[in-house]
């Protein structure tokens, strides 16, 4: 019975080494395709127009403004750092403790550099202008 299996699974495994490897070759030398799922084709490279213009130039980057108010400054100069302040506006309503604990995090957590004095004006900012009961659009 062991021989059996032996001479079924030989032939099986030198097929599957020998297909593995076109798809591999084909793989390397960059000619592959999708339009057939169970082998791999080379595509057609796209038709270039001369007039055409292939680029989308540059991505316009709108910083969102933050609410004038004492301690603007400073999370603009802090907080931006690691992230855009799009990050604070864009989240919803949060309540003056859940941002207190968002710049303890920032500070202890992920080590935003912010002096503590800084840190407590950064949070009575965040909790003056974006906060439920206060959050002006």
């Amino acid at each position: 019975m062991e021989k059996r299996w032996t001479v079924t699974l030989i032939p099986f495994g030198l097929a599957m080494a020998l297909a593995g490897g076109a798809v591999l070759a084909q793989m390397r030398s960059g000619s592959y395709g999708s339009a057939n799922g169970a082998s791999l084709t080379r595509m057609t490279s796209p038709v270039r127009v001369a007039d055409a213009k292939y680029d989308v130039g540059t991505y316009p980057s709108f910083a969102p403004q933050l609410a004038e108010g004492e301690g603007r400054q400073e999370v603009q100069s802090f907080c931006a750092i690691c992230h855009s302040t799009r990050y604070i506006t864009m989240q919803p309503p949060l309540p003056g403790a859940t941002w207190e604990a968002e710049v303890t995090k920032m500070v202890k957590v992920y080590g935003a550099p912010i002096p503590e004095a800084t840190a407590k004006k950064i949070t009575a900012y965040l909790q003056g202008h974006y906060a439920p009961e206060n959050r002006k659009e």
